[in-house]
C-alpha cells in the first residue's frame, strides 16, 4: 500500500461520494450510457439531472471519458 496522494478528477471522489450518497461507478455509468455526447453535453447533464455542482460533474466526466480514451 502506497500513500501516495490522489491527484486530477479521481481527487473528487470522496467528497463527490459523500455529497451525493452514490459510488462513482454509478455516476460513470450514467455518463457512458449517454455516449456518444460530448464532453460539456455530459457535465450539463450530470448539473441538471441531480443537480450536481460544475466541478464535481467535470470530474466524473473527464475521468470517465479518460478512462474509455475518448475526448
Amino acid at each position: 500500500m502506497t500513500d501516495e496522494q490522489i491527484k486530477g478528477p479521481a481527487s473528487y471522489f470522496p467528497s463527490i461520494e459523500k455529497k451525493y450518497g452514490r459510488p462513482i461507478a454509478e455516476w460513470k455509468a450514467e455518463v457512458r450510457a449517454r455516449y456518444p455526447a460530448k464532453h460539456m453535453e455530459l457535465v450539463t447533464m450530470l448539473k441538471d439531472e441531480p443537480y450536481m455542482g460544475h466541478g464535481h460533474a467535470n470530474a466524473i466526466v473527464a475521468h470517465t471519458l479518460a478512462e474509455d480514451g475518448r475526448k
